[in-house]
C-alpha cells in the first residue's frame, strides 16, 4: 500500500481528497499546516506528497523546497494559483507535477500514476547500472564507460569489476573474488586475481587520478570511496 502525506489546510478539499484516496487503498496522512507537513516530510517515508501551495506557518514552495533538499520524494503541488508565473514557481522549486484547483479526483489519480510510473522507471533504470566516480557499467548491455567513453573488457575483467562496484567500501579477499568470478571448482590459482585486476588498472586508471582499485596488503583489494 502506497502511502500519501496530503498537506491542504482546506479542511472540507483535504477530507475529500483523503476519503477518495482511501477508496483507492492508499494509506493517507493529512497535516494541515506547513510547519507539520514538513515535519513529517522529513521524519517519514513517503511513496508521494501532496502539497497545497498557499499554507499557515509555511508555505507550499518553502515546503517543496526543504524536502528537495534532503530527499526525493515525488511531489504534486495543488493550488487554486494557476498561473504560468504559480506553475514555474511550483516545478523551480522541485515539484514533480502541478495540478490547478479545482480538479476531477479521476484527474489527480491519473497524475499520481504518471509520478509513480516515472519513479518506477527511474528506479528499474538505477538497477541496471552501475557507478563509481567517472565509471558506468550497464549489466544489461554488459558494457562501461569512463567518462562517456566505452572501455573495452574481456567477460573476466568486466566480471570482476561489476563485483567492486557492487561492493563499494568494502575488502574482498582474493579467494572471495576468485570463487565469484572464476568460480568454486575453478583450477585457477589466487594469483589470477593480481593479473586481472592490474589489467582492469591498465584499462581504467589514468595517471592523473588514483587507482580505481586500491590493493589491501595481505588480503586482497577494495574500491573505495
Amino acid at each position: 500500500m502506497k502511502r500519501v502525506l496530503l498537506i491542504e489546510d482546506e479542511k472540507n478539499m483535504a477530507r475529500f481528497i483523503e476519503l477518495e484516496l482511501r477508496h483507492e487503498s492508499f494509506s493517507v496522512v493529512v497535516a494541515d499546516d506547513g510547519k507539520t507537513g514538513l515535519e513529517l516530510a522529513l521524519k517519514e517515508e513517503w511513496d508521494l506528497v501532496l502539497l497545497d501551495l498557499m499554507l499557515p506557518e509555511i508555505d507550499g514552495i518553502e515546503v517543496c523546497r526543504a524536502i528537495r533538499e534532503r530527499k526525493k520524494t515525488p511531489i504534486i503541488m495543488l493550488t487554486a494559483r494557476d498561473s504560468i508565473d504559480d506553475r514555474v514557481s511550483g516545478l523551480d522549486s522541485g515539484a514533480d507535477d502541478y495540478i490547478p484547483k479545482p480538479f476531477a479526483i479521476e484527474e489527480l489519480l491519473a497524475r499520481m500514476r504518471v509520478v509513480f510510473r516515472r519513479q518506477e522507471e527511474q528506479t528499474d533504470l538505477a538497477r541496471t547500472k552501475l557507478a563509481f566516480r567517472e565509471l558506468v557499467a550497464d549489466l544489461e548491455a554488459r558494457t562501461v564507460a569512463k567518462a562517456g567513453q566505452t572501455i573495452e573488457l574481456t567477460k573476466r575483467e568486466y566480471d570482476l569489476l561489476v563485483v567492486f562496484m557492487k561492493n563499494i567500501n568494502r575488502v574482498l579477499p582474493r579467494d572471495v573474488l576468485l570463487d565469484t568470478v572464476w568460480g568454486y571448482e575453478s583450477a585457477v590459482e589466487t594469483n589470477v586475481v593480481d593479473v586481472y585486476v592490474r589489467y582492469l588498472r591498465n584499462k581504467i586508471d589514468s595517471a592523473q587520478e588514483g587507482s580505481y582499485i586500491q590493493s589491501v596488503r595481505g588480503i586482497g583489494y577494495v574500491m573505495r570511496k
